[in-house]
């Protein structure tokens, strides 16, 4: 494994790097590069993009993500359709018939699977373990499994095992929660008032335990928890995540780019590795901001080593 020097998932604008990207690679050696559907046009373009990012890092199993969560979110969209694949979906077939959901379920992310590994993919970050709550933002909707915490839960583990038995990392998120709000976290500051012993037996309930390498967190004050802060930049919810939800492994945020996060960029970069995130999230592809991050971010430390080295074992 290549040790690098920034924890930072970063992104790259187009379908092939441009100059400045790659020496921006070179230089700040961020922990991984997340794409989207604007770097995506077929098989065999993708394929050789991943390829020219591994190779700056002389690293066959350097991190690169993707949401390809099915449905409304898929960043493979020219090269095939899961319009109706949605969590929703899979999550009404695990309640009506559970034979069939594990059958749909495991087609589902062995195609997955094989074309994320066929573009030189190997971390989704999926699955979306938020509530579906009726009044909230559409933002979730039907991204999410259902509205009751302990089918979400129990998807949840499937999803990430199923992947791994793919060699595939997964991404938790939005932990704690995302369900209740009631905006969109990518333009607003979602507020959640719900009590923290309602909140870990319903929106908090489906992340304990999970067993996935990676966790992504909510942009969201939860008031009753924390007054001023995210979750991304809170102390005290970041050891809850940690103590009594129970999450071990690499903690990312989410995009530092989006509005729900005031203050300055770097400010905002600072105080999420303050409170505890081991990776800072941007996925703008805005070059200026790419270094403000970079230049605000850690070293790598032991930890992130260890949890890195352990993904890349199931690796093959």
């Amino acid at each position: 494994m290549i040790l690098k020097k920034g924890v930072m998932v970063t992104i790259i604008k187009g379908k092939k790097l441009k100059v400045n990207e790659i020496n921006f690679l070179k230089k700040y050696k961020p922990w991984g590069v997340i794409l989207f559907s604007r770097n995506i046009n077929n098989i065999d373009q993708a394929k050789k993009l991943t390829f020219s990012i591994r190779k700056i890092f002389n690293d066959p199993n350097y991190p690169i993500l993707i949401d390809q969560e099915g449905g409304r979110v898929n960043r493979l969209k020219k090269i095939i359709s899961f319009d109706n694949l949605t969590a929703e979906f899979f999550g009404k077939k695990f309640s009506k018939n559970h034979l069939e959901f594990k059958i749909f379920f495991k087609l589902f992310i062995d195609k997955t699977s094989f074309l994320l590994k066929s573009i030189g993919v190997n971390i989704n970050t999926m699955p979306v373990l938020d509530l579906k709550i009726k009044g909230s933002s559409n933002v979730i909707g039907d991204r999410s499994y259902s509205n009751d915490p302990e089918i979400v839960s129990k998807i949840g583990d499937i999803c990430i095992d199923f992947f791994r038995q793919n060699s595939i990392g997964t991404v938790i998120k939005h932990i704690p929660g995302h369900g209740l709000a009631k905006v969109d976290s990518h333009h607003y500051t979602p507020i959640v008032n719900k009590k923290i012993n309602y909140l870990l037996k319903k929106d908090f309930l489906p992340f304990k335990k999970k067993k996935a390498f990676f966790a992504m967190t909510a942009h969201i004050i939860f008031n009753n928890i924390d007054k001023t802060n995210t979750v991304t930049h809170s102390k005290k919810i970041i050891k809850l995540i940690r103590k009594k939800i129970g999450f071990k492994n690499i903690l990312i945020s989410d995009d530092l780019s989006m509005k729900s996060l005031k203050g300055k960029l770097k400010d905002n970069t600072i105080n999420s590795f303050k409170a505890g995130c081991n990776l800072a999230l941007h996925c703008n592809g805005n070059m200026r901001e790419m270094e403000i991050i970079a230049n605000n971010s850690p070293f790598i430390n032991n930890f992130i080593i260890k949890k890195t080295s352990q993904f890349y074992k199931i690796l093959s």
